[in-house]
């Protein structure tokens, strides 16, 4: 309560001394823009004496000081005959000179030959200070600047004024503060206790008990923040078990090609009189462990990019149908190896406005897949049509296919259908996640259907955007 009455006081005081100012500026600047045409082209033609002689007469009948400053900032006439020679460095002066204005105003405490800018109304009055507008306009010659006129005027009267409406909100503020303090401590003890129940949930949080719940008791605002803790708490419990098994996982997938490389290396130099037939094959061996390694870190790092959110995707125009086509071809020896036959059905060329690269892992790594998992003289079929707005594609084959306990998680990292098998053909377990963060990262969706003995169908969906 306290608080909101000196907020809405402070306001309120603003708005008045903003008021008071804006009426006060208006009128001098009024003045300062008339007198600087009047003195314009007296200081232009160096009549020095005259311009003199005419601020003296405009100051006493505007009851102001005036001065004229060159357009280094040095005044070359004051009617008050005190600073005339001098530079004059006042903010107000500065901003014409340097900054580009053409004209300008401030407020000034001078205290004990100090003079600083008034930044607020609320502050402590001092009997001792004096209260001066300083108000400015730039003159101008051929659109060329040659001086500034500076009007002073003391404002002692307003802020008077202004102080003693503000020494009636400060005693108004000190009654509504000291209510607000007793009622707060009626209150506390309602209030506290379940906050110092939450704090101290925090605090075993903080210690790396992510367990932690707190009991969602009463009702408003306290129970949506239990709630809110609680379900936070959860989360954070699910993230940490799942960073967990990643570390634990990724530290089991480097691990298997380092220990088999040991083995071999061990092999070879235990044994120098190994036949050369078999080094070769050791060796062969170790070349491809290496090769599994830095697909594995490869992959590891494309994941946290995306984690990360530093992963940027390059648009282009280009047309997915293409890199279907262009998959296939790069595929197409796989596939007449294991004595498979790759089918494609490609309606629509889907011209997208996408990442090319990114888009062209996603196809390849599906349709690698359908060929990796799919028996000898197995089919798979490639199909691509335009839905909408959206560019459909499904890879099916009539594999073994997906139980159903596992389609939940085939884009989980590092999760395998069937793990000797996985390892045999050389996968990570890391390429569907790859594929749907990357198809996420485009807008669109991806979903599995599939089952057991006859087949699997992957199917992504993505927005065609327009350049």
């Amino acid at each position: 309560m306290g608080v909101s009455y000196y907020a809405v006081a402070t306001s309120l005081l603003g708005l008045v001394g903003d008021s008071l100012f804006d009426d006060r500026q208006r009128q001098e600047r009024i003045s300062a823009d008339q007198l600087a045409a009047e003195m314009e082209p007296l200081l232009a033609e160096s009549r020095m004496e005259e311009l003199n002689r005419r601020l003296v007469t405009a100051g006493g009948e505007l009851g102001v000081r005036l001065m004229v400053l060159d357009q280094s900032g040095k005044v070359q006439t004051d009617t008050y005959s005190q600073l005339n020679g001098s530079r004059l460095t006042l903010p107000e002066v500065v901003g014409i000179l340097v900054s580009g204005k053409t004209a300008d105003y401030g407020v000034h405490m001078i205290e004990e030959g100090t003079s600083r800018n008034l930044l607020h109304f609320w502050q402590p009055y001092n009997e001792d200070a004096q209260w001066i507008s300083y108000c400015t306009a730039g003159l101008y010659h051929k659109g060329s600047l040659i001086g500034v006129l500076v009007l002073s005027s003391p404002i002692q009267e307003m802020m008077t004024r202004l102080f003693d409406l503000q020494n009636q909100m400060v005693m108004y503020f000190l009654i509504a503060a000291a209510i607000a303090f007793l009622l707060a401590m009626f209150f506390s003890r309602v209030i506290t206790k379940p906050i110092a129940s939450l704090t101290k949930s925090i605090q075993r949080m903080g210690h790396g008990d992510l367990s932690v719940r707190v009991p969602e008791k009463g009702s408003g605002e306290l129970r949506k923040l239990s709630e809110t803790f609680n379900i936070m708490s959860t989360k954070l419990e699910m993230l940490d078990k799942s960073r967990n098994q990643f570390v634990s996982n990724a530290s089991h997938e480097l691990k298997t090609p380092l220990a088999t490389m040991k083995i071999l290396l061990e092999s070879i130099i235990y044994q120098p009189d190994m036949d050369t037939e078999m080094r070769t094959e050791f060796l062969t061996d170790i070349n491809k462990e290496i090769d599994r390694l830095n697909m594995i870190i490869g992959d590891l790092l494309t994941l946290v990019s995306m984690d990360s959110k530093s992963m940027r995707l390059n648009r282009t125009s280009f047309s997915l149908a293409q890199v279907v086509t262009d998959t296939a071809h790069r595929l197409a020896l796989v596939a007449e190896k294991n004595h498979q036959e790759l089918k494609l059905s490609l309606s629509d060329r889907c011209e997208l406005y996408a990442d090319s690269a990114k888009l062209t892992q996603v196809v390849y790594n599906l349709m690698e897949n359908a060929l990796k998992y799919t028996q000898e003289g197995g089919t798979i079929r490639v199909r691509l049509v335009r839905s909408g707005r959206d560019a459909v594609l499904t890879v099916s084959d009539n594999g073994p296919g997906i139980p159903k306990e596992d389609q939940t998680h085939i884009f989980e990292r590092f999760y395998r259908v069937d793990k000797a098998r996985s390892r045999e053909t050389g996968g990570t377990g890391l390429g569907l996640s790859i594929v749907h963060q990357m198809v996420l990262a485009h807008g669109g969706s991806i979903s599995v259907e599939s089952e057991e003995g006859q087949g699997s169908t992957f199917t992504v969906e993505l927005p065609i955007h327009q350049e």
